[in-house]
């Protein structure tokens, strides 16, 4: 065992040194090549070899076994280099020599180098020890002694061994792997097998209920057809009776219009009789007739003038019998109205006429400028009253925190009358018959409509929505949207449109006037047009603005005990969706509008309008609205904001109306209440402040306030 350890360590070693790194290829013998095939260096061993050998045998070197064994193991001239290559340790033995000796027998070279380079590796760390030896170099030996060629078989079987057991367990791990996949391809083929048989059922399924699916809609398609064969005999049944009724209905009504023709022709008869009459009666008041009277021009004037209305509101009657209509009852009480009218006028200018005959035509005119000019006295005392009691107002440590009670009382009345209007109609507005809705549609939308249609192109063009809004309102017939109706139509028809129009009016002022400020001015025109023939149509507007624009009255409302945050606001105007308050632009742009219009409506009168005296509503009350102002302590941001927009659309008509007494209260609101606005403004509200400070400073300055933006010209009504 000690000697075979040798052995390996000396391999190990003659593998490790330099000379003996000798590349083995096992495979060399089934190639056919020489063991030493492409090695080119001669072969030697080292000088320590001669102590290995020793070693690795009891006897000497000389008479080693595989030195003089007559085995026939080495050449014939083997045996007598050894001793010479031993003894003599610095010799070079001859290279032809050693050529000649490995090619005579290279199997038995090759083994005997394996054995040696095995045993030079046990002697390696012998050489280690013996490191002081002489480094002179040995004679080379070719030898292979019995054990080295033991050895080397042992290798070439054990390397057949393994090739053997290699083969095997590669042949072995072949047919395993191919009994795997012979395994898997059974299992997929089993599950391509089972998918496929699930996929043929889904198909069944799904034609199955394909068809089960046909089958139920068939079926339901046939119910249905049935259904509808029955729905329409039963239809044609009651088309029946339908027909059978509007055929009676059509003969009632032919016979209703032969009455109510012959009824027309003998109001129509006697609708001309009366037109002859006032015609004659007109010519009583013509200036010819009068020539030789007394009569005051004025009460004339205005005899004249109103004897030319009777006539035209009988003309007016007169003219739709020229389009193929018959005078209704009403028009035929129209006319006798005017007749009676027209016949008590006629008395009054008489008995006028026999009492102006004791007074001079002088002596009236005298008469009547001094009441004139009583009148002018009087209307200054009473502005300057409004400017002293507003300037000592001012001069207070504090305003009022609110309207009067006058405001207060006249705003809460007209909220009552627009609450009491609104539950009058709502029989009609809240109705759940399929006619009485349709109507209602129709009404809104021909209430609403032209007003919305309201604009500053053409004069004509709002002339024209002026008589259609008149007609409507007047319970006459009208068309929209191609047909023809009438408010008469219903009981409560009339009232629905007369708030449905005031109603938007005020919308319009909150939409289209906040965008467009030139836009107040026809809409304006108008709604002051209808105010005068409509007074309830004007009390509506005034009651949906103050409540849409509490400003406008002018009030502040204060907050309740027990009001929630959400109802105040609300009632100070502000549009609350979703618990979500507007934003204050959107606000004040709103309420901007809405005073706009309002400042408008108070100046205007509509142009073709048969009245003289001046608008229902008129500078009077913008006169009220800004004293009341001024008595109030201001708001941050709102109070700027709305006198400025009233003061740039009715400041020029204030100015010519009340001259002096208008720049007395310009200069109260620059001089103590502007100061007042500044207190109560934060840095981030002075938007609307700087403005108005500008437009005070600026009319102070030139005493003179200029027309406002998009006022209407004579040039407009000839549009």
């Amino acid at each position: 065992m000690q000697s075979e350890s040798l052995r390996w360590e000396t391999l190990q070693a003659l593998k490790e040194s330099p000379k003996g790194r000798i590349s083995f290829d096992p495979h060399w013998c089934d190639r056919g090549e020489h063991i030493l095939h492409g090695y080119k260096e001669v072969f030697s061993l080292s000088p320590h070899s001669v102590v290995i050998l020793e070693r690795l045998s009891s006897l000497p070197l000389q008479k080693s076994s595989f030195l003089g064994s007559s085995s026939g193991d080495c050449s014939p001239g083997l045996s007598d280099e050894v001793p010479d290559s031993v003894s003599s340790p610095g010799s070079i033995p001859d290279h032809n020599t050693r050529n000649s000796t490995l090619s005579a027998a290279p199997s038995v070279q090759n083994k005997q180098d394996q054995i040696v380079n095995g045993e030079a590796k046990d002697g390696n760390r012998e050489a280690d020890i013996s490191s002081v030896s002489s480094r002179s170099s040995l004679t080379s030996i070719s030898i292979m002694s019995p054990k080295a060629m033991n050895t080397a078989g042992c290798i070439i079987r054990y390397e057949e061994e393994h090739r053997k057991k290699a083969k095997l367990a590669l042949r072995m791990r072949q047919e395993m792997q191919e009994k795997v996949v012979e395994e898997v391809a059974s299992v997929e083929s089993e599950h391509l097998k089972r998918f496929e048989e699930l996929m043929e059922l889904k198909q069944r399924q799904e034609f199955q209920s394909i068809r089960d699916m046909m089958d139920r809609e068939t079926k339901e398609s046939m119910g249905r057809q049935e259904k509808l064969k029955e729905e329409q005999r039963h239809r044609m049944k009651i088309l029946n009776l339908r027909l059978r009724e509007v055929e009676q209905q059509r003969l009632r009504e032919a016979e209703l219009e032969k009455q109510r023709q012959a009824e027309g022709r003998e109001r129509l008869r006697n609708l001309n009789t009366i037109q002859e009459e006032i015609l004659q009666l007109n010519q009583l008041l013509e200036p010819s007739t009068q020539t030789k009277s007394d009569l005051p021009p004025a009460s004339f004037s205005s005899y004249s003038t109103r004897g030319n209305q009777l006539c035209s509101q009988v003309s007016e009657v007169v003219r739709k019998t020229a389009e193929g209509e018959f005078p209704s009852v009403e028009d035929m009480t129209v006319a006798e109205r005017a007749l009676h009218e027209m016949r008590a006028l006629i008395r009054l200018m008489q008995e006028e006429a026999s009492k102006a005959q004791e007074k001079k035509k002088k002596e009236q005119e005298h008469e009547e400028e001094r009441k004139k000019q009583a009148a002018l006295q009087a209307q200054q005392e009473v502005q300057k009253k409004a400017v002293q009691v507003a300037k000592e107002k001012a001069q207070k440590k504090g305003l009022q925190n609110s309207a009067d009670d006058s405001t207060v009382k006249w705003y809460k009345e007209l909220q009552e009358s627009e609450a009491r209007f609104a539950k009058s109609i709502e029989e009609f507005s809240s109705s759940k018959d399929t006619e009485i809705k349709k109507l209602k549609v129709q009404l809104q939308k021909a209430a609403t409509i032209p007003v919305s249609q309201i604009s500053t192109i053409s004069g004509s063009k709002v002339c024209e929505i002026f008589n259609k809004l008149d007609k409507l309102l007047s319970g006459q017939a009208v068309v929209s949207e191609g047909k023809s109706l009438s408010a008469s139509q219903h009981p409560q028809g009339l009232g629905f449109v007369t708030y449905k129009v005031a109603e938007k009016f005020v919308k319009q002022g909150e939409e289209e006037v906040a965008a467009h400020h030139e836009a107040a001015f026809p809409i304006a025109v108008v709604a002051s047009g209808l105010w005068e023939l409509h007074p309830q149509v004007g009390d509506l507007i005034l009651a949906h603005l103050h409540k849409k624009c509490p400003y406008a009255v002018p009030w502040y409302p204060p907050m309740k005990n027990g009001m929630s945050v959400e109802e105040y606001q609300r009632i100070l105007g502000y549009r609350i969706e979703d618990s979500k308050v507007e934003d204050q632009y959107i606000f004040l742009k709103r309420m901007s509008g809405m005073i706009r219009l309002y400042a408008a409506i108070i100046q205007l009168k509509w142009p073709y309008s048969s009245k003289q005296e001046s608008a229902s509503h008129g500078l009077q009350h913008g006169w009220r609205w800004l004293a009341q102002m001024l008595n109030m302590e201001p708001v941050a941001d709102i109070t700027a904001t709305l006198l400025l927009d009233f003061l740039e659309v009715c400041g020029n008509a204030l100015m010519k109306q009340y001259q002096a007494q208008f720049w007395k209260l310009i200069l109260l609101l620059k001089e103590e209440y502007f100061p007042r606005i500044e207190a109560v403004t934060t840095i981030e509200q002075m938007g609307s402040v700087n403005r108005l400070r500008e437009f005070l400073v600026a009319s102070l300055k030139s005493r003179q306030i200029s027309l406002p933006k998009g006022q209407l010209t004579s040039g407009f009504w000839r549009s």
